[in-house]
């Protein structure tokens, strides 16, 4: 029997979060020294959740209250080797490269600033995380006006020249 729930995950205003699957108790360690290498100024929290043994929620970052809150998902995923990590002072297309080269990550879900919706499954042996619902239904396809806009905003936020 599968029994399947949504677990509402918020970043902290002003914050992005990224939600992945990894598979070793090294990630913590890792993941922080990504995030700290990507950026100069970066500030996180990372929580993942150990998937045998203890079963623990490891944790690590460099801001107090990120990590609290990383912490505090996690507890809520409770879903085996996921991780959460969110941050501030960077963005995620600051991070994601540095990310992937992480040995042991498996996969990312999503890295975002929205609220997502975590879906997650419950057997008798445990949890799992089967992916994420991040920010609202599509209204339409963009107009002329609307990839004018786009290509402004992009180079008014130093992303294209």
């Amino acid at each position: 029997m599968v029994k399947i729930e949504v677990v509402d995950l918020t970043p902290p205003e002003g914050c992005q979060m990224i939600v992945g699957m990894s598979h070793f108790i090294k990630t913590v360690e890792d993941l922080y020294e990504a995030m700290v290498n990507s950026v100069p100024g970066v500030k996180f929290g990372i929580a993942f959740c150990e998937s045998s043994g203890p079963a623990l929620v490891r944790y690590d970052g460099n801001d107090e209250e990120l990590t609290k809150k990383a912490v505090e998902h996690a507890l809520k995923l409770s879903a085996g080797h996921c991780f959460v990590i969110l941050f501030k002072n960077a963005y995620p297309i600051n991070v994601l490269a540095r990310l992937r080269v992480v040995d042991e990550l498996v996969t990312l879900f999503c890295a975002t600033a929205n609220p997502v919706q975590a879906i997650v499954a419950e057997t008798e042996q445990g949890r799992g995380l089967l992916g994420v619902i991040d920010g609202i239904k599509t209204k339409g396809v963009e107009t002329e006006k609307d990839k004018e806009e786009r290509h402004k905003f992009l180079r008014e936020i130093g992303y294209k020249r």
